[in-house]
């Protein structure tokens, strides 16, 4: 059993340690999206140096490439990837679903390769082999996206998501023991959509199976997240974690992430976001694009201490925006992400020092003003 410390709590909020065998997690923690066993833009070296405490692979896109044969041969994704710290993957079914001509049956998913064509098909069973194979800490179950956000196909994907899982406990069972050696977790996925019964069958059917921590899955916007986590986290057992998967755009996400019980989080949006000049600073998100910004040459944000904000200037990014250096994107990079990771570490910090109502009001007034 994956094992899971709470050192403190402030209502549903929780600060605590996971230990995975390659470090612990001082959570809540922000975990880097490193879809295709990188975070975009950024090296390795400098997701350590901006504070990342883990990352998060996905399964779908490591299939297509390099494979997971490759990547275990290489020791698994932390060898591979040169990270070197925990890992995280989840089951890659958001990306599946999501492809236009998916045919779902009760076995999984078939699919065509974005890259070449080729035909895949994934079930819960190969989910979790080719899981097992990369070599991640921490494994998702393998669950079903719904068609729409119609209740009755959003209760449709959450019993089959179930019925997956069983076969998903079964088969990360299965290779737990033909792997003795080996130390990796299963996280079950809780679904349901908009819906707080479905989402508190599915909470409930997910905390009766022999898993390591859960996914919270399906969730899109901050709208109505704080019931819905209020009513998931109140039924899934205490002594085990909780991720929530793909939210972390806004920092009112991850805030009432925590607030409402979560422990890590991961997203793509501050990088993607930071690609296009969209930066985060504490008095609201800019376009650094702008005109305003082609002779300002005060810091990006006095307050941060990460590599962009430490050495250079408004001006100087806007420069390298509007001549399309690659450089621009790299160093916004490394700001956004350093200023979400830091969020959250200040959410945990908070928390630990019974002034986490406090630092949500200052932080909420000032950045939504």
């Amino acid at each position: 059993m994956l094992k899971f410390e709470i050192e403190k709590k402030s209502g549903l909020a929780r600060a605590g340690i996971i230990h995975t065998p390659h470090g612990d997690i001082k959570t809540p923690a922000f975990v880097g999206a490193a879809t295709r066993a990188t975070v975009k833009a950024l090296t390795m070296k400098e997701m350590r140096e901006l504070g990342s405490q883990a990352i998060l692979a996905n399964t779908y896109h490591l299939l297509l490439a390099p494979g997971t044969d490759l990547i275990k041969k290489a020791g698994g994704l932390a060898e591979f990837s040169s990270w070197h710290g925990p890992t995280f993957t989840d089951s890659g079914g958001f990306q599946i679903f999501s492809l236009p001509d998916v045919k779902i049956t009760e076995n999984g998913a078939k699919f065509k390769s974005h890259i070449n064509g080729d035909k895949f098909e994934m079930t819960p069973e190969s989910s979790m082999q080719a899981q097992w194979a990369i070599g991640a800490d921490i494994h998702m179950a393998f669950d079903q996206l719904a068609r729409s956000e119609n209740k009755k196909d959003m209760e449709e994907a959450m019993h089959r998501t179930h019925r997956w899982l069983d076969r998903c406990v079964e088969e990360h069972h299965r290779l737990l023991k033909s792997n003795a050696c080996s130390e990796q977790y299963l996280y079950a996925v809780v679904q349901g959509g908009t819906f707080n019964d479905l989402r508190a069958e599915s909470a409930k059917y997910s905390a009766a199976k022999d898993v390591d921590g859960f996914g919270i899955g399906g969730v899109f916007v901050a709208d109505g997240m704080a019931e819905m986590l209020q009513t998931v986290n109140n039924i899934l057992p205490e002594n085990k974690p909780r991720h929530l998967l793909g939210m972390g755009q806004e920092p009112i996400d991850l805030i009432l992430g925590a607030e409402n019980g979560c422990d890590t989080f991961d997203c793509v949006a501050p990088t993607r976001m930071a690609r296009n000049g969209s930066l985060y600073t504490l008095d609201g998100r800019i376009n650094i694009k702008n005109a305003k910004y082609k002779d300002d040459f005060t810091p990006l944000m006095p307050e941060c201490d990460c590599e962009c904000c430490k050495n250079y200037n408004k001006a100087y990014l806007h420069h390298l925006f509007k001549t399309d250096e690659i450089t621009a994107k790299v160093l916004a990079s490394i700001h956004n992400e350093h200023f979400v990771v830091k969020l959250v570490d200040n959410i945990r910090e908070s928390i630990m020092n019974d002034t986490f109502e406090k630092y949500k009001n200052e932080f909420l007034k000032r950045y939504y003003k």
